[in-house]
């Protein structure tokens, strides 16, 4: 399937999208002044222990502390010869490092006997700022090359698990073994594959001098202070997504394409044919059909091409996705239809969830099957869909009532939230009162207003309201309109107000205003 990654480089942001074949699968976003710091290193200064929580809060310069637990933290940042990795069979460096996922947490040691308020500390971030949380950080520190991540605190040399021959597998271990390696741990990522050690080489030494560098800034920087800032979007792009696989790279500013073709240059010189310019006078995201999967990954329910389709929920706790047969009645018997269904389900589902961004805990409820057989169909394909996903996810089997349990790894915002807002009339719900609600409660509200006002002279109530409920009020709402104007011997005037939907005012008029 043709792989394409394509930059829209915009005044206020950046964005990247990945295409396979000619469906969007990943979209990144970088407003240029709210760049990700996921990666970053700091000096910070804990400001807060909190025992209870095992946790600490870390002042790193951000508007919001940081937050650390103590199984991410060690005393001594020098020494960590008991530290193992839990394993390279199944640490996916593809992405951007998470070293919470490749160090087992240290939780003997409370945490107040570790850290103490304005202590200093060399903090990376983890995962940036969500909602009300501030960033997660580790003292984990891993420096992502182009095929090798450099884990300074770590004793290890492990192989992304996305490189499945095991002869290679072997042959990068000796590779990297075979060169001269400073103390710590390296993790060849899947941009190693069939690479030599000569390109390791460049990679270890990068990587060598980057880590001491950050050590000199924490001897000599005040904290806060960051001490090493991930590349901006296009950089990582290059650097993380770039690869063999993809037949075009394309983009559309000048000067974007420039620094982006000096990236390729020097991270991957074979593959600079294959970086090229956009030059047709259409946008590049709406002539590459972009701009109408980004659209359609805002809404709730997405169709499927059978005629079946998937709703998706966001709670609180977790994403609930859910398949259902539509329009689809199927040419033979039910199982057969359902069973269908669920497999062309299984490719959306996969491919809305990579490209929305969705974390945390996922609930996928397929149609029911009756047949075990059907289940573990669909159970396979699921972890046959995922596997080309670069974030890390743990997939239960199928229960008997067709829900699959899943958990992907959370590093930023998904897609809806960094998108959209919440709604200032709805407040996230989704719903609003009904006009006969709403119109219930004015018709409550007009008599204390009166009763308030016994003394004054108004013989006129006007109430504003939405246009919307105005129009209620002119159809189902005016018989009973009229009959409190007779109960109240008052007329009543309903004006009609651009205001929140569910906020009106009721006033006298003609005398005194209560």
């Amino acid at each position: 399937m043709r792989k394409r990654i394509v930059v829209n480089a915009e005044l206020i942001e950046t964005r990247v999208g990945v295409q396979e074949g000619n469906l969007l699968t990943e979209l990144y976003v970088e407003r240029h002044r709210h760049r990700s710091i996921v990666g970053s290193v700091y000096k910070g200064v804990v400001t807060n222990v909190l025992p209870g929580m095992q946790a600490a809060f870390v002042d790193i310069g951000l508007q919001k502390d940081a937050f650390l637990y103590a199984g991410d933290y060690t005393t001594n940042l020098g020494d960590f010869a008991g530290v193992m990795l839990a394993g390279d069979e199944d640490d996916d460096t593809d992405a951007d490092v998470d070293v919470e996922e490749l160090a087992p947490r240290r939780d003997a040691t409370p945490i107040e006997e570790l850290l103490h308020k304005g202590q200093n500390v060399l903090v990376q971030v983890a995962k940036e700022s969500l909602g009300t949380k501030g960033a997660r950080i580790t003292s984990f520190v891993s420096l992502p090359g182009r095929y090798l991540v450099y884990m300074p605190q770590a004793r290890h040399v492990g192989v992304s698990r996305r490189i499945r021959d095991e002869r290679e597998r072997d042959r990068l271990r000796a590779a990297l073994r075979g060169l001269t390696l400073p103390p710590g741990g390296f993790i060849l990522r899947t941009n190693a594959e069939g690479k030599s050690e000569s390109e390791f080489a460049a990679d270890v030494e990068f990587l060598t001098r980057l880590w001491a560098q950050i050590q000199t800034r924490f001897e000599q920087a005040a904290a806060p202070a960051a001490l090493h800032e991930e590349g901006d979007l296009t950089f990582r792009v290059v650097r993380d997504l770039f690869s063999p696989e993809v037949d075009e790279f394309v983009v559309d500013a000048r000067e974007v394409y420039e620094k982006c073709a000096g990236y390729v240059e020097a991270l991957v010189p074979s593959l600079r044919d294959r970086v090229r310019q956009w030059t047709e006078p259409a946008p590049i995201f709406e002539a590459l059909g972009i701009e109408k999967d980004i659209e359609r990954a805002l809404r709730r329910r997405v169709w499927l091409k059978s005629g079946g389709y998937i709703v998706i929920d966001h709670t609180e706790a977790l994403v609930s996705i859910d398949v259902n047969t539509g329009k689809y009645v199927g040419k033979r018997d039910f199982e057969q239809t359902v069973l269908k269904i669920n497999l062309e389900a299984v490719g959306e589902v996969v491919r809305q969830i990579r490209l929305r961004d969705l974390g945390g805990i996922i609930i996928i409820d397929f149609i029911d099957m009756e047949s075990a057989e059907h289940r573990e169909q669909v159970y396979r394909a699921v972890k046959r869909a995922l596997a080309d996903d670069k974030a890390r996810t743990n997939v239960l089997e199928i229960s008997e009532l067709g829900l699959v349990e899943m958990t992907r790894k959370r590093v930023r915002q998904d897609l809806r939230a960094l998108l959209s807002t919440v709604c200032p009339t709805c407040k996230g719900s989704g719903v609003t009162k009904a006009d006969a609600t709403l119109a219930a409660e004015i018709f409550r509200a007009i008599p204390a207003k009166v009763r308030a006002a016994e003394d004054a002279n108004g013989r006129e109530v006007v109430v504003r309201v939405h246009p919307d409920l105005a129009r209620y009020f002119e159809g189902a709402g005016r018989d009973g309109l009229e009959r409190l104007a007779k109960a109240l011997d008052r007329k009543i005037t309903i004006q009609p107000n651009h205001a929140d939907r569910e906020g009106h005012e009721v006033r006298l008029r003609g005398g005194a205003t209560p």
